[in-house]
């Protein structure tokens, strides 16, 4: 599943208009989940406007939302699926956590 729900997740992001959407596997590392997304949304609508679309397409795809963090947030909003964990940032929030460098083990 987490390559359908991979594929999925980074079309909608793609007609959404986030910038700069990589998906890192953590599948072969001791980790949270299999797969991270992390992407970027240009404004707090934006972010906003990119969380409450995937919200709807996961809902219509009847994938599992376990967790939902940072709703209205201008900076970090976090959706947990289990297998896949999906962030989107702002462009400022993403240098400061740097999750790519924390998480990707071709780093």
């Amino acid at each position: 599943m987490d390559k359908k729900l991979n594929n999925l997740i980074k079309k909608n992001l793609e007609e959404l208009k986030a910038i700069d959407t990589r998906i890192l596997d953590l599948s072969k590392i001791d980790a949270f989940t299999d797969h991270l997304i992390i992407t970027t949304g240009t404004s707090k609508p934006h972010i906003s406007a990119i969380s409450k679309k995937i919200t709807e397409v996961l809902k219509t795809n009847k994938v599992k939302v376990y967790g939902y963090e940072g709703r209205g947030s201008k900076d970090w909003v976090l959706i947990d699926l289990g297998e896949v964990v999906l962030n989107i940032m702002s462009s400022s929030a993403r240098e400061l956590y740097d999750l790519e460098s924390l998480w990707d083990p071709n780093l």
